[in-house]
């Protein structure tokens, strides 16, 4: 078979990280038993989300022109819809058609767009900032890496990811779905392998710790160019 075949057939294929994905959202297991979509804790507690949108609203309001944003990864927009207003665009992507569908009727602003788009295979929109919020987390790192492999095409990348307490080895292998790294004491570091992102500068602007042992939740800026 050639490789035009073989392409054809992988694209014919369900991609399970959304089939995953919409499963989370129809059985509703990040929580939010009485809304629609819910994008769990990490989208509505207080105490990680009030932190997160002050430190990233300081970054974007620091510019005399505003940036263009693309939101990778946007889930239920409880907090995307807080940064809207400090931009000139904002494109928000997800991977769930019906969230999609569900955020375009309920969130309207002028300088909104919403797409759904599998963001480890789809080409991305063009910007000066992507944000990817406790989005890779939940990804295997072949996913992970072909995301890393276009992140060079914005100046800025304004990364969350929740992470052990201390020391741990960064990267491990997941399969796509609603669980984390936590569970076998790693999490996300794109500087380290099989990543290696390249950054000009990093930046971390935020560290929240979580109660219980649970971990923190850290958001770092990179700027690639």
């Amino acid at each position: 078979m050639n490789t035009k075949e073989n392409t054809t057939q992988r694209e014919k294929k369900p991609w399970p990280t959304k089939a995953a994905m919409e499963q989370v959202y129809e059985m509703k297991l990040w929580g939010g038993n009485n809304a629609d979509f819910y994008s769990g804790e990490g989208s509505h507690d207080p105490e990680i989300v009030f932190p997160y949108l002050a430190a990233v609203t300081s970054f974007l309001t620091s510019f005399e022109s505003p940036l263009t944003v693309c939101d990778l990864g946007c889930g239920d927009f409880n907090v995307g819809i807080e940064l809207v207003q400090h931009t000139k665009k904002y494109v928000a992507l997800d991977i769930v058609a019906d969230l999609i569908e569900y955020n375009k009727e309920k969130f309207k602003e002028e300088n909104l767009e919403f797409l759904c788009l599998d963001i480890a295979v789809a080409d991305l929109p063009s910007g000066d900032c992507a944000i990817i919020r406790q989005v890779l987390q939940h990804l295997s790192n072949t996913e992970v890496q072909s995301i890393v492999n276009k992140l060079t095409a914005f100046k800025y990348v304004i990364l969350t990811e929740h992470l052990p307490e201390g020391d741990f080895v960064p990267n491990k292998e997941i399969i796509s779905g609603q669980g984390i790294r936590l569970k076998k004491q790693s999490g996300i570091n794109l500087l380290a392998p099989p990543f290696n992102f390249k950054v000009k500068e990093e930046k971390q602007l935020l560290s929240v710790t979580l109660k219980d042992g649970k971990g923190v939740i850290v958001t770092t800026l990179y700027t690639t160019s």
